[in-house]
């Protein structure tokens, strides 16, 4: 059994910035690809970043240049820098650990861009 537990999440004004920080843990042996999705209110969940066990990363184009994604394989974790925060980028973000040929998902973190 695989548990993700995120922190980092609240308030932040347009053009601030935040860190989410998710930790795994429960029966792990070998993690491959790491990520961040998000969903605001009435919409699909969206891809935002990705990274591999290598430590390759990919960025969703709208937040290019403004986020940053991380892993530390020691101890299992996984975050996502998050800088020139837009309303836009309100939404739940959920971090995403993948052991072949299974997804494990955290339990969302709410983050609020607002004035």
């Amino acid at each position: 059994q695989v548990q993700l537990v995120e922190s980092g999440g609240g308030l932040v004004q347009p053009g601030g910035s935040l860190r989410l920080s998710c930790a795994a843990s429960g029966s792990i042996s070998n993690i491959n690809a790491m990520g961040w999705y998000r969903q605001a209110p009435g919409k699909q969940r969206e891809w935002v970043a990705s990274i591999t066990s290598g430590g390759s990363t990919n960025y969703a184009d709208f937040v290019k240049g403004r986020f940053t994604i991380s892993r530390d394989n020691a101890k299992k974790t996984v975050d996502l820098q998050m800088i020139s925060l837009k309303p836009e980028d309100t939404a739940v973000y959920f971090c995403l650990v993948v052991i072949v040929p299974r997804n494990y998902w955290g339990q969302g973190t709410q983050v609020t861009v607002s004035s």
